[in-house]
């Protein structure tokens, strides 16, 4: 399997890295940076790697799936083209899909080109029984995010508390899927691809808390349907260059690569 990587960040060095450890049947034929960032990624990759700033050049590269891991901008930006063009995305972004104008385009471009537009579970389990949860009646789905002040540096929850001076978990935001995913990008893609999982951006409800006692990232979601009851909660590292993003959402990346080429998938 051919694969081109949008972004060589945190996220993108280490997926590329994880990919030639773990899934050698994997060729990753090009790597998009923007031009001002490139030779930050001819440094974080092999020798090896061959990085563009082109998207066309980056497009020819006979690719059978492209994973994005940039950001918000650069879906916007790249996306429509990559699928238009007919290949399979695999978006780290999801939280970008908040916009239904996006959404809607993306979704578009892939039917016509007959591409398949690929959302991975992140940083959280449980999107299987939500999403199995809607054939068996689901009403209500909670999600909630703790992470410690350092996470939301950066973000508008700086103008909401003041972070060094956060004693106990303090909530920041609570409010839709939707709006979580516009006003906090970089913190919000799990409550994204939770929403898209079960019952949209605008009923999923979500809070968000600053938590100097957090040792990681947690992430819970609570549901309530026909089918019964959900709670599952996932606390997990972060990335040392990045407290933002927990360290399983770059391996979620590679086992949703993975599960492409396997005979034997547990879904």
């Amino acid at each position: 399997m051919n694969v081109g990587l949008i972004g060589c960040g945190a996220i993108g060095s280490l997926l590329y890295d994880l990919l030639s450890q773990y899934v050698p049947a994997v060729r990753v034929m090009a790597v998009y940076e923007r031009d001002t960032h490139r030779e930050g990624a001819r440094r974080a990759l092999d020798a090896g790697a061959r990085v563009v700033d082109n998207v066309d050049d980056f497009l020819d590269s006979e690719l059978d799936l492209v994973v994005e891991c940039a950001g918000h901008e650069a879906l916007r930006n790249l996306g429509p083209s990559v699928l238009a063009a007919g290949h399979d995305m695999l978006v780290a972004s999801v939280g970008a899909l908040a916009d239904p104008t996006l959404e809607t385009l993306l979704i578009d471009s892939a039917t016509a080109a007959g591409a398949r537009l690929r959302i991975p579970s992140g940083a959280l389990g449980g999107l299987d029984a939500l999403g199995a949860a809607k054939f068996a009646g689901l009403r209500e789905v909670r999600y909630e995010s703790h992470k410690a002040p350092g996470a939301w540096r950066g973000t508008p929850a700086e103008a909401l508390v003041a972070l060094d001076d956060i004693e106990t978990p303090t909530a920041i935001y609570e409010g839709t899927a939707r709006d979580a995913a516009r006003l906090f990008p970089q913190n919000a893609n799990v409550a994204a691809a939770v929403a898209l999982a079960g019952v949209g951006f605008d009923r999923t409800r979500v809070v968000l808390y600053v938590d100097p006692l957090a040792s990681g990232n947690t992430h819970r979601i609570k549901a309530e349907g026909d089918f019964g009851h959900i709670d599952i909660a996932v606390t997990g590292k972060t990335l040392p260059s990045n407290p933002k993003t927990s360290m399983l959402a770059p391996c979620s990346l590679v086992r949703s690569i993975a599960d492409l080429n396997q005979t034997l998938v547990v879904a």
